[in-house]
């Protein structure tokens, strides 16, 4: 290679692809150039200097999955298990400790979503919330809110009491279309 050549390739910006970022008359030109104009999806790459390869990396192409409900209904049933056991098993003999809750409240909620997730069911977002309380004479009301759809989400709720504190549990399962 020519000194030339490597002083106009050194020059040469870094070599982006995106589909998004085409204007409008290459996206046409792309559609057109092969397969017909059903619904496409590409990964954006970039190029760095140091990683030159002599052939160039296909566009890797998504097929949509047009599913639009689950296969099977999430286990309602085994996620209040878990919830059980994982209460039970870490605040049975605790005492209340505003740090020491806190604490707990982030690995119980750790613990409880990584359990779930070894259930594994597919294309279900899990989202775990925990509260510890001191037990007194109190009240507390907890409130959620979110988009629902009731024929495919769900959630699950354990609440759990010792002497000297109180925990509520609640995971949702919301369907990912």
């Amino acid at each position: 290679m020519s000194d030339l050549a490597k002083e106009k390739a050194a020059r040469l910006p870094k070599k982006r692809g995106s589909v998004s970022s085409l204007g409008s008359h290459e996206v046409k030109a792309r559609e057109t150039a092969g397969k017909t104009k059903d619904s496409l999806s590409t990964v954006s790459y970039i190029d760095e200097p140091g990683h030159h390869d002599d052939n160039t990396r296909p566009a890797v192409q998504m097929e949509n999955t047009y599913q639009m409900a689950p296969h099977k209904c999430f286990p309602v049933c085994m996620v209040n298990d878990i919830l059980k056991d994982v209460l039970t098993s870490y605040l049975q003999e605790e005492k209340y400790e505003a740090e020491l809750c806190r604490q707990m409240t982030k690995t119980i909620s750790e613990v409880i979503k990584a359990r779930v997730k070894d259930l594994m069911i597919p294309r279900y977002k899990i989202i775990v919330l925990i509260h510890i309380g001191q037990l007194s004479d109190q009240n507390m009301r907890i409130g959620s809110r979110c988009l629902w759809d009731a024929s495919s989400d769900t959630f699950s709720s354990h609440t759990f009491k010792n002497s000297s504190l109180f925990a509520v549990a609640n995971v949702y399962a919301v369907y990912f279309e």
